[in-house]
């Protein structure tokens, strides 16, 4: 069958604007297939949706493929449409509702497709503090206050001050000074002890007393003689001078320290040192008091009484003693003082030597000023009455 076309005027013809295509009428059933012949122009269909519908599908399309399409007035709209008639063939049954979609439909579907496609998942987000204060709020009975746990305070750390380079490097090298001071007399300390052990065997080559007099221009006079080689009148007059309890002691005579103190406010301070502990001193140390000096000579006074025996200590100190400006040693002050070896020294000749120990510089044993000859004629007079002083020695110990 031929469709008709209805006539346009001028007004009516579309410019640029898209013409919808209304859905095609219901399909005529078998009785009305004639009737529809006759009436051609009239059996055009009409359009199936009202004007509103229309604009707001038409809106609904727009906001969500973004496909631009105006809008039409009322005026503006077309009063006709363009329907093909459709062919019934005989025999074929007529299809219910038949709708073809336009392109604008497929281009809307495709979009949909697509967007609906790349949609993503809602990114996850880690709870929060906040999050767990909205929970507690909601857990809440209805009239309850919500009490939001406060967090901690946080406390600021107390600032940095930064020492002033002058006071740190100071610092630095006292702690350095310190650390190399206390290794150095760590090492000292232990060749000290290493030739207190060697020299039980092996007779001193010097002391320390003897090093500065030489280091100071002085001439060293010293020659080493065996305890055998020294007069027993020398030997006898020295302990009791200088160490009375010297065969009853173990390096310091605590009884003589005691004496000491007690007699000290009453008169001038009165030394307590003994045979051993000069040992040491003109050893290892230095000849100026000092509390230093002390401190170090207790040890070393004791490691002497532990290795030598009292006989080894007293020949050592009577080869090692000052009795006068570069004069060391019984037998070079026997020859200085009296012309003679220190195997012959009378009694009254010892006393004066024995004397002039505490101060060799200023006392003189050759020629004797009259304190120092009234001291010798004491210690001359003591030997006799104490024997027993020098038994240690004398039997061999």
């Amino acid at each position: 069958m031929a469709s008709s076309d209805p006539p346009f005027d001028a007004a009516d013809e579309p410019t640029t604007q898209p013409l919808r295509q209304s859905e095609p009428a219901p399909s005529p059933d078998a009785s009305e297939t004639a009737a529809a012949g006759a009436d051609g122009a009239e059996a055009a269909a009409t359009p199936s949706r009202d004007d509103a519908a229309l604009d707001e599908a038409a809106r609904v399309l727009r906001q969500n493929t973004n496909w631009f399409e105006p809008e039409f007035e009322a005026e503006d709209r077309p009063t006709t449409t363009v329907t093909q008639p459709i062919e019934l063939t005989e025999g074929a049954p007529a299809a219910a509702n038949p709708v073809e979609p336009t392109p604008m439909d497929t281009v809307a579907a495709r979009i949909a497709a697509a967007l609906q496609a790349s949609a993503l998942p809602p990114p996850k987000r880690e709870p929060t503090a906040f999050d767990g204060a909205r929970a507690y709020i909601a857990q809440a009975p209805a009239g309850a206050t919500a009490a939001i746990p406060t967090p901690d305070p946080v406390y600021a750390p107390t600032p940095y001050v930064a020492a002033q380079p002058g006071r740190t490097r100071v610092g630095d090298l006292v702690v350095r000074a310190g650390k190399l001071a206390a290794i150095v007399f760590c090492a000292w300390f232990c060749v000290v002890l290493a030739l207190i052990a060697l020299y039980r065997f092996i007779n001193p080559p010097f002391s320390s007393l003897m090093a500065a007099q030489w280091l100071g221009g002085t001439e060293i006079h010293q020659e080493w003689v065996p305890l055998e080689s020294i007069s027993p009148n020398l030997i006898h007059a020295v302990v009791v001078s200088e160490d009375g309890r010297f065969c009853e002691h173990w390096g310091i005579d605590f009884v003589e320290i005691a004496e000491a103190l007690r007699r000290t406010p009453h008169g001038p301070a009165r030394g307590a040192s003994t045979i051993t502990m000069q040992v040491a001193k003109n050893l290892f140390l230095w000849p100026a008091k000092s509390y230093v000096r002390k401190v170090i000579e207790v040890p070393l006074t004791y490691a002497i009484e532990l290795f030598w025996p009292k006989r080894r200590i007293l020949e050592v100190y009577l080869n090692i003693a000052e009795w006068g400006p570069g004069i060391f040693g019984a037998e070079a002050a026997a020859q200085a003082h009296f012309n003679r070896p220190a195997s012959r020294l009378s009694a009254r000749e010892a006393a004066q030597l024995a004397v002039a120990l505490p101060n060799p510089i200023i006392r003189h044993a050759g020629a004797p000023g009259p304190r120092t000859a009234q001291r010798a004629s004491l210690i001359q007079r003591r030997t006799g009455r104490e024997p027993e002083a020098i038994g240690c020695v004398l039997g061999g110990e």
